[in-house]
């Protein structure tokens, strides 16, 4: 079965030319045109993706992610017309796990559903098998993709949980930002892109009551903190 993708903006232009690129390369898509009928459409059929337009009227992308993060993980690439830092990093701290900015490449936004995707492919449930990490108080279980820091649950994004899972892999090295993303030279993601997801895991998990999951090493990258040992 392809992978399903929801795409929501209120350009039917757009819609139709990201749906065509989607199809073309073999994933499977569904549009609509306001941020309710996302709301909708996911509650009714869900999604493996969202492609979420910032700017839509009425109910913005932003006020869908966070009605969607109350319930879901569901990835989310948002896109946009605005191309300003800080409204990047609101999408990205408020959940999304990509941002695309308009005029766009359709190449360049199937490429990057790829890249998001791939990080909750087959290969990452296999690693089930091998029972759940733990590393102090901090749990992952990669088949089920869920976090915990003591007895609570901390709900990560696809891309969090990726970044989170890179760091427990190899937990006596430091990660350059690169290798927190598994390396992928074609899909350009920026260092603040990179820092504003390791701050979003940081505060989830200082809420949960652990302040040591992730360490900073400077001029280097990232490593896996003492979570609480």
């Amino acid at each position: 079965m392809p992978n399903h993708i929801l795409v929501a903006d209120d350009d039917p232009h757009i819609r139709e030319v990201i749906c065509f690129a989607l199809e073309k390369a073999g994933l499977s898509s569904d549009a609509v045109a306001d941020g309710a009928a996302v709301l909708r459409r996911f509650a009714e059929k869900g999604a493996d993706l969202i492609v979420l337009d910032v700017g839509m009227p009425e109910m913005d992308g932003l006020e869908v992610c966070r009605q969607l993060r109350r319930s879901s993980n569901v990835p989310i690439l948002f896109l946009s017309a605005r191309d300003e830092e800080i409204d990047r990093i609101l999408g990205l701290e408020m959940g999304g796990d990509d941002y695309v900015t308009k005029p766009f490449s359709p190449r360049e936004l199937v490429a990057r559903v790829h890249a998001v995707l791939r990080r909750l492919g087959p290969a990452k449930v296999a690693e089930a098998d091998a029972g759940p990490f733990s590393h102090g108080l901090l749990k992952l279980s990669s088949g089920q993709r869920l976090a915990w820091f003591g007895d609570s649950e901390v709900r990560l994004t696809a891309i969090e949980f990726a970044m989170l899972e890179s760091l427990t892999a190899r937990p006596a090295h430091v990660l350059t930002r690169g290798q927190l993303l598994g390396g992928r030279p074609n899909i350009h993601v920026s260092d603040r892109t990179i820092d504003s997801h390791i701050r979003n895991i940081r505060a989830k998990f200082a809420a949960a009551g652990g302040s040591d999951v992730v360490e900073t090493v400077h001029g280097v990258g990232f490593r896996l903190g003492r979570c609480g040992a």
